[in-house]
Formats: C-alpha cells, structure tokens, sequence
C-alpha cells in the first residue's frame, strides 16, 4: 500500500511539472494569421518561434502529411519554412510542433494559392467604325481559382458588362477566363474609354479583394463619305489651259487621297498622293475620267469627274463687260481683245445700228470704243465683231448711263427744339434713273420713312429727288445720329458707287424752363442793405441770363448778363421789378421779383385846414402826410386826460364837422413801418362865436313860427290815423267832431 501511493505520487509530480512547462511555453507564428493567400511563382516564409524555452526542438508538416515542399531554417527559438517558388502543391495547412522538454505545442497556419499576376487584356474584333457592330473581348490571364473571378466591362462611366465564374475547376491549373460584349459605336463614343475591370474575391484576415484594371481609349473610325471634287477654272476646257482639282473627303481617321487616271481598260493610272491635282498645259488626249479616292483602315470612297480639253479656237474678250454702267459725264473705254489670232479685224456697232457717239482705235489684238463724255444717248447694247481668216466672232457689252455724283443732303425745317414738330428732307442731286432709286431715313437703327420714285418714261434727265420727314424731336433723341441712305441698283450689276449716304447728329434743343429767382437775404431790405439775386434756368443749349429791370411803361431795361444781380448798398430808388430770362434758341423763360427798399418815416406833414385856429361851428380837415416810398401807416390821434385817443381817419385825414369848443387841444400823427416811426403834434384853438341881438336872422325867425304850426298839424294827422286804424275806416266828419 505504501508503495502504489508512493507511484501515484511521483506519478502525479512529473504531470505536474509537465504541465507547469507548458503553461511557461509559448508558440508564435508569423505571419500572424490564420491564413494567408500565396502568389503561384512567388515567395513564402513561415516563421515559428518559442518563448520561455531555452532549448527548443522544431518540426514542420502538412495536415495531411503531405511533402512539405519547401525548406527549413532552424536558428536558436525560431524555425522558418521557406516555399520558392509557390506552387499549387503548397496549398495545405501548415504546423509547427515545438518540444521543450518533456513539453509539446503545436500552432497552425493555412496557405491557399492563387494567380493573379497580370492585367485584363481587352481586344477589339474590328477596328471600331460608327453604326457597324464591334465585338470587345476583355481577357484575364492565368488566373487561379477562376471561380471566385468577376470581370466587368464598363464604357466610360456606364457599365456594359458584369460576368462571374462560380463553376468549380475540375483540376488545378491556371486558365484565361474572358468576357464578349458586342455594340454599334456612335459619334459620342469618340474618345471614351473602355475599361477592364478584373476582381479575385480572396479574403484574408484584413486584405480587401484582389483588383486589376485596364483602360483603352476607343478610336471609333467613320468610313470615308461626302468624296466632293472642285475644279477650277471648268471641266472644259482648250489646249495649253491649266486646271486645278481639289479633292475633299470626311471620315476618321482623315482619309488619304489618291488621285488617278481611268485608261481605256478601265485600270487606274495612279497620279498623286495629294489632296490637290494640277494640270498645267493642257492637251486634247489629257481629256478623260480622273477619279479621287479617299481611303482609311475602314473603307473608301470615290468620286470621278470628265474633263474635256478642246483644241484651241481664237477667242474674243470684251471688257469691262459683259455689262457696264457709266457715270454720266465720265469717259469709258469699250476693249475688244483677241487671242490666238494673228491678223484680226474689228468693227463696232450697235444692237439697233445706232451712231457710236465714241471714237474707235485698233491695234493688234486690241479694239478700244471710247465714250467721252457719256450721254444718255451712250445707253446701248455694242458689238464688237471680229474677223480672223474666214472666221467670225461677236462679243456684246451693254453700257447703261448713271448720275449719283453725291451723297444724299440733309436739311431741317428749322432747329431742333424739344416737343416742336420739325421736317427732315433728305435730298439726292442730280440722279439717273430716278425710278431705280431708293431712299431710306434712320434714325439710329430705326427706319423712318423709305421711299422710291416712279419710272417717267417720256424724258432721260437728271432729276432731283428728295423723301421728307416730320417727327417731334425730344430729349431721347439727343446724340442720336440721322442717316440718309439712297440706293441705285442698276440691273443687279456692280460698280463703285451703288449707294451712298449721310449722316447728321441731332442737336436737340430744350426751351428755357423751371426759371428761379434766388435772392439773398431777402426781397425787402433797409436802404443801405447788400442783396444777391441769382437766377437759374434749365433748357439745352444752357439758357443764357438777362437780368432787366421793369420802368413804368412796362418796358424792360437791360441791365446785367450775369447770372447773379448784386446791390452792394441799396438806396430807395432801386425798388422796383427785376426780370430773368432764360434765353435760348428754342425760346425763352421769364421770372421776375419785387425788390422793396425800405426806410424809416420821414418828412411827415401834420396840417390843419382851413387853419389851426378856427370858429365853433366851422369844418376842419387835419391830415398827416409822409413823403416814404412805399407809403407807411399813418395813424391820428388826439391827447386826452387818460392818455392818446386813436382816430378813424381815411387816408391821413380827419375831418370834423361843425368844429365844438371841446374839440380843441392837441392832435398827434405817428407814421411808422418795419423800420422805424416819426411823430408830429399840432394844436387846434376852437373859439366860441359872440352873443348879440342880431343873431337871430328873418330867415331863422320865420322858421321858427313855420314849425311852430306845422308841428300841432303833424300831431293831429298821427292821432286821425291811429283811430281809423282801430275803427278799420276813416271820416273826415268824425274827425272834425272830435277836433
């Protein structure tokens, strides 16, 4: 018993101290990863180290204790398995077993193999050409495993594309795996690029998929069109002519020209390389088909053009024909040339055998007609004929007659003034025929009348014809520019002169308005004051000033230009009316200001009439005079206990009549304005009239007894009357029985 506990006890030691060991171990591998993903070709190492183990023992093998195909490196606590190059028999699960002791550990490490080491291929069945089909075909090479493969093939931006291999590889071994798309270009696919995008979807711990791209700029051809052919001079053409043909042909790339000759066997004779084919002296067997051809990678295309090359005949030339038109007044030289003629021989007519009314001159190979002056009766078809041996040639010149010597000329009714109605002529002198003449008025770039004239078939002669205008100018048109345009067309034919015009700048002007006074500090001033009057007025051309001063007959005094009035010390005498005119030549403004010069009362007057000293009984005016201009107030007043007592006076006068003893005493005129006041007193002695026997008169005496009856008379009347009104009747009986 003492034995097995004894075993069972060492036993248990040594698993303990096993256990210890290996807790104290510790195997690391590198890559430190459960898997990694190995390049077919390249080259891989794993590293495998022990901590806390002085000397460890390493070994290396495949899970399924496959040959290791690789080397080992075992240095110190490391051991490093190196496969180079990778290969499809490396792709196993790889342990490292570390003994330390009596201690074992194990760690573990996948290798999975792939091939992905170029880029998308993409090819093109054709070249590319706009509306015809294409097939792109983008290729991934020795790719491994195909099944986790994803190509797409995207145009530009838009994807046309997306293909996947999941079938699984019966074997394994690196293939091309490849994508077909087919299209029609387009114009808008010029210059895009197609784009190969190839994804291996391996993952390992913390890489992303593995990515390849290739882009290819597409070069969309257009097969050659629109072949054309210029030729100059013509296609017809004489013996010792040179022509010129110019070939043009649209495609893309650019086509090339090839220019050649159609024989007889109908081969081509190859004869230039260049856009442009010359011929220099011609021959009659020069004649015949030339063809052009534009080609490139994607096609042809021809054009053919005859070219004929007669032989040489003699020729005429008339000039400057075949129509001429001659100012009249000027000189014009008809010339008849002739080519390829030795001995020729000229005459000159008209179409209807009219006189020339010009002078001929032949020499050589020249005939000249000269017309000087030209006259209307210059207006014909000339023929110049030409005999060369036995044979005969005519050349015909038609010579029309034409005045327009000037420009158009612009005339006003008057002068432009804002708001005011104004005509504009415009006028062409001298003109030849009128009935082809047009006349336009602008203004700016606005028409405003056009005119044409009617044809007078009874007379040739040069007229005067003009277009006339009436328009209401305002200020918008200041600056604008009026343009006379007259025109002469003359059978559609060119010469120097068919149409000319004239120009004028509108100088609208504005009458004088908004005319203002401004005068400082006042209207009314003391004698003696300072005063400005400044005057402004707008119109255009700026008014000019006119200050002038108002006399009593309503006539104005010049006086000033300036536009300011200025008093330096006024005295009385400048009062009065001041008028402004704004002046112009559209018209006149007018504004005008009282000017008031003030002074203090002076030289006042207090007078009675008849006398200071007069009778009870009598009349007395007392009147207050003064002598300012303007008049100032005059008041009356009498001096009473209590003080002054104001009078109701009319135009500084009082009157009293019957003058009472109670009416003498002082009397006072005040006379005052803004400025100042003045007084004058004056006494008034009222005198009582004497008491004596002949005061009462006959006269007044017989007034007395007069009232004396018909007062009693006038009492019984109102008496009688009242009782007829209460008694509704009247009798004269009655009332004689009551008087």
């Amino acid at each position: 018993m003492p034995k097995k506990m004894f075993v069972i006890f060492g036993v248990s030691n040594i698993l303990w101290m096993v256990f210890a060991v290996s807790q104290a171990i510790k195997v690391d591998m590198f890559p430190d990863k459960s898997k990694i993903f190995a390049q077919i070709g390249d080259s891989v190492s794993l590293t495998c180290s022990a901590t806390g183990c002085e000397s460890p023992s390493f070994s290396w093998r495949t899970q399924m204790d496959s040959p290791l195909n690789g080397k080992v490196r075992n240095e110190g606590t490391t051991s490093t398995l190196i496969m180079d190059p990778v290969s499809f028999e490396d792709e196993h699960q790889y342990l490292c077993t570390v003994i330390c002791g009596a201690a074992k550990l194990e760690k573990a490490i996948r290798v999975e193999i792939y091939s992905f080491s170029k880029d998308p291929e993409i090819h093109l069945s054709s070249p590319p050409e706009v509306g015809k089909p294409v097939t792109v075909t983008c290729s991934v090479p020795e790719v491994y495993p195909f099944e986790r493969l994803e190509i797409e093939l995207l145009k530009g931006n838009h994807p046309m594309k997306v293909q996947d291999f999941l079938e699984p590889s019966e074997k394994k071994a690196q293939e091309t795996k490849s994508l077909d798309v087919t299209f029609s270009p387009t114009d808008e696919d010029i210059g895009t690029a197609l784009v190969c995008q190839a994804t291996l979807h391996i993952y390992d711990d913390d890489s992303p998929p593995k990515v390849r791209k290739t882009t290819k700029e597409l070069e969309v051809y257009i097969s050659p069109k629109d072949t054309a052919i210029s030729v100059n001079p013509s296609t017809r053409l004489q013996e010792g002519d040179s022509v010129t043909m110019t070939c043009t042909s649209a495609g893309l790339p650019a086509p090339r020209i090839l220019w050649s000759k159609k024989l007889d066997n109908g081969n081509l004779q190859l004869l230039s390389e260049n856009a442009t084919l010359t011929l220099i002296s011609m021959r009659a067997e020069d004649s015949g088909i030339y063809v052009c051809e534009g080609n490139n990678p994607v096609g042809k295309d021809r054009k053919e053009v005859k070219l004929i090359v007669q032989e040489k005949n003699f020729t005429v030339e008339i000039s400057p024909g075949p129509q001429i038109a001659a100012q009249v007044g000027d000189s014009v030289v008809l010339t008849c040339d002739v080519r390829d003629c030795e001995s020729p021989s000229f005459s000159w007519r008209t179409l209807i055998d009219s006189p020339l009314n010009g002078n001929v001159r032949s020499e050589g190979s020249k005939s000249t007609l000269t017309l000087s002056p030209v006259s209307f009766e210059n207006e014909h078809f000339y023929l110049c004929t030409v005999m060369c041996g036995q044979k005969k040639l005519e050349k015909r010149i038609q010579v029309k007659p034409y005045s327009f010597p000037s420009d158009p000329e612009i005339e006003m009714s008057g002068p432009l003034v804002s708001g005011n109605p104004v005509t504009v002529s415009c006028r062409v002198p001298n003109v030849y025929p009128s009935d082809r003449l047009e006349i336009e008025l602008f203004k700016g770039e606005s028409i405003m009348m056009n005119k044409t004239f009617s044809k007078d078939v009874s007379k040739k002669a040069l007229e005067t014809k003009s277009l006339e205008k009436t328009f209401i100018p305002t200020t918008e048109d200041i600056g604008n520019v009026l343009v006379c345009l007259a025109r002469l067309p003359i059978d559609e034919m060119e010469f120097e002169l068919k149409q000319r015009q004239s120009t004028q700048t509108l100088y609208v002007n504005v009458a004088p308005r908004d005319t203002t006074i401004l005068v400082s500090p006042s209207s009314i001033l003391e004698e003696g004051s300072s005063v400005n009057m400044t005057c402004s007025s707008n119109g255009l051309p700026a008014p000019k000033i006119l200050w002038s001063r108002q006399l009593s007959n309503g006539d104005l005094q010049p006086i000033s230009e300036n536009a300011t009035l200025s008093f330096m010390s006024t005295k009385i005498e400048d009062s009065g009316i001041y008028v402004c005119e704004g002046i112009n030549q559209a018209g006149t403004s007018r504004k005008e200001v009282n000017l008031i010069i003030q002074v203090a009362p002076k030289d006042i007057q207090l007078t009675a009439f008849p006398s200071e000293s007069v009778k009870e009984g009598d009349t007395v005016i007392i009147s207050c005079t003064c002598g300012n201009v303007p008049p100032t107030l005059i008041i009356l007043k009498k001096k009473a206990e209590t003080g002054y007592t104001v009078l109701k006076s009319t135009g500084g006068a009082y009157t009293i009549h019957r003058a009472q003893l109670e009416d003498a005493g002082v009397y006072q005129c005040e006379s005052k304005n803004e400025v100042g006041s003045q007084l004058r007193s004056l006494t008034l002695d009222v005198k009582g009239r004497e008491s004596n026997k002949d005061y009462f008169s006959p006269e007044l005496l017989v007034l007395y007894c007069a009232s004396s009856l018909i007062i009693p008379a006038i009492g019984m009347i109102i008496y009688f009357a009242r009782r007829a009104n209460m008694t509704g009747s009247y009798s004269l009986v009655e009332a004689q029985k009551v008087c």
